[in-house]
């Protein structure tokens, strides 16, 4: 046997020729294999010697198993002896073929991409260390006395501040429109909820009161067919709320069950704010520095693995649209994007998270990376623990692929922590 290769960025094809010695040892195995389905009198299916077996079976199909069995035994070598990697099972194509003497075919296939890593120890990316500030505590103890509010019905006039039980029926040019209508709707006046003027409109009314709130939608409005429009809201006040936020201070302490002062509570704040900031902080440090690598590194992506990618990415998306009840094209009018603009966009992601799946993995070999069996054991028993009493997660743990996808999450995020550690963070 012997090959030609002609590479490109990401993909290879041999031009490869067999001679007359390379087949009898091919021959052989096509005759063993094809016995399995031959009856021969004398012999066990499987059994019969290989002499026997010629004469039972189509010379046809004798020929095209030798070769498929020649073909298969040499796309390792192949490979190896080029030192590429096939990203996919190799296409192969049959140029000629003269049983047992000669054969011409070609193997191609994209390939793992040569990528070349900048100077990975000195990215311009900086490593910037959470602060948290009083006002942020601050905002905190807001929004845990606001869920501690207490709502009492009154009998006067609505405010803003007020809590407020609704029907209302928008319409446009007399028409009611899609998703304009509610009935018992619980609104917070204030809040923002609803487009400019409307809470302000439901101030000052009582209960009983049936009014109609002329107002504008905003230019920049989500749906198209409503941006700009001038619109008319019925509404029903049907109950009004006053809402009572308690004092923040010891008392809500310990309404929240777990601290006897506030200042215990604030420092249990803190404490939770430092630790999310801490990862946010890691977080975007390590983007930043991947982001650098996958533009300093100027790799290929091999558009296979951009495709599998962006299928991913699609349904993903997909099932979270779907999750909030709403259809590609409620979604696609949301961003103002054609499906055609959606779908380049999905290719893009696509194309730089190969990129970076394929840069963290050569940068996991240069600083030598790696993962222990005792590391993949423990994250699966962690895993175990949680999925206790969810029969369908607990087999999935046992399947060898979930060990594989735990073993590259674990190298990637080991390697992601070198290379900051490696760029200033301490």
């Amino acid at each position: 046997m012997k090959f030609t290769t002609t590479k490109q960025k990401s993909s290879v094809s041999f031009d490869v020729e067999f001679v007359s010695a390379d087949f009898e040892p091919a021959r052989l195995k096509a005759l063993s294999r094809l016995a399995r389905n031959v009856k021969i009198p004398g012999f066990r299916n499987g059994k019969a010697p290989a002499s026997k077996v010629e004469s039972h079976v189509d010379p046809n199909e004798l020929a095209m198993t030798t070769l498929d069995i020649l073909v298969r035994e040499a796309i390792p070598k192949i490979y190896d002896e080029a030192k590429v990697q096939p990203l996919s099972a190799p296409h192969v194509d049959i140029k000629k073929f003269v049983p047992g003497e000669m054969a011409e075919v070609t193997i191609s296939s994209d390939i793992m991409p040569e990528v070349k890593l900048p100077d990975y120890k000195k990215l311009k990316a900086k490593y910037v260390a959470p602060k948290v500030a009083e006002k942020d505590i601050d905002d905190v103890l807001k929004r845990i006395a606001e869920s501690l509010a207490e709502t009492k019905a009154v009998k006067r006039a609505a405010k803003m501040g007020d809590e407020v039980i609704i029907d209302f029926k928008g319409k446009k040019d007399d028409v009611a429109f899609e998703g304009g209508s509610a009935k018992d709707f619980k609104l917070k006046l204030g809040s923002g909820q609803f487009i400019p003027g409307f809470e302000e409109g439901v101030a000052g009314h009582e209960v009983g009161d049936k009014f109609e709130l002329k107002l504008k939608f905003p230019k920049d409005y989500h749906a198209k067919d409503l941006a700009g429009a001038d619109t008319v809201f019925e509404v029903l006040l049907k109950q009004v709320n006053e809402v009572t936020v308690p004092e923040i201070d010891d008392k809500l302490a310990k309404k929240t069950g777990a601290f006897p002062t506030l200042k215990e509570l604030r420092a249990d704040i803190k404490q939770n704010l430092e630790l999310q900031g801490k990862d946010n902080a890691d977080r975007e440090f390590k983007d930043a520095m991947l982001d650098e690598l996958v533009k300093g590194s100027k790799t290929v992506a091999p558009e296979e693995l951009v495709k599998e990618q962006a299928e991913a990415i699609k349904q993903d998306m997909l099932r979270n649209i779907e999750a909030r009840g709403a259809k590609l094209e409620d979604y696609l009018k949301q961003v103002k994007q054609t499906e055609e603009q959606w779908l380049k966009e999905v290719h893009d992601a696509a194309e730089q998270r190969v990129i970076g799946h394929l840069v963290v993995a050569k940068l996991g070999d240069e600083l030598k990376i790696e993962v222990t069996e005792e590391e993949i054991l423990d994250q699966i028993d962690g895993l175990r623990e949680m999925y206790k009493k969810d029969p369908h997660m607990l087999k999935e743990l046992e399947d060898e692929k979930t060990s594989v996808a735990i073993r590259n999450r674990l190298r990637i995020n080991k390697t992601m922590e070198k290379l900051a550690q490696l760029n200033g963070k301490k």
